[in-house]
């Protein structure tokens, strides 16, 4: 079981989708995302099997939720620096975003 010690140690932020593209080199259906966390966190990479349920010019402007502590990971020859979180939903992976527009790097809290 994890402890509330270990949940206490992920860093979740709010990003806005500032450019989607498809990642044709992925094993699996994915997109390349670059996701804009304001301005102490930057702009950071994500890939992200979201493919069945949004399209890329969608998420364009969509805020979401990513752990943003985790080492980086070499997907293909792309290299994803952040999470971005949803959950495995029939007919795909559905986002988690803030119910309201939030600021870029606000802290899930």
């Amino acid at each position: 079981m994890a402890t509330f010690d270990d949940f206490l140690k992920l860093d979740i932020r709010v990003g806005t989708v500032i450019e989607a593209e498809v990642f044709e080199k992925a094993k699996k259906p994915a997109y390349k995302l670059k996701i804009d966390f304001g301005k102490d966190l930057g702009i950071k990479k994500s890939s992200a099997q979201i493919t069945e349920k949004y399209s890329a010019d969608e998420l364009i402007g969509k805020q979401v939720l990513a752990v943003v502590n985790f080492p980086p990971r070499q997907i293909a020859d792309f290299m994803s620096e952040v999470l971005v979180l949803g959950t495995y939903s029939e007919g795909g992976v559905v986002l988690i975003a803030p119910e309201r527009k939030v600021n870029n790097g606000d802290k899930l809290g």
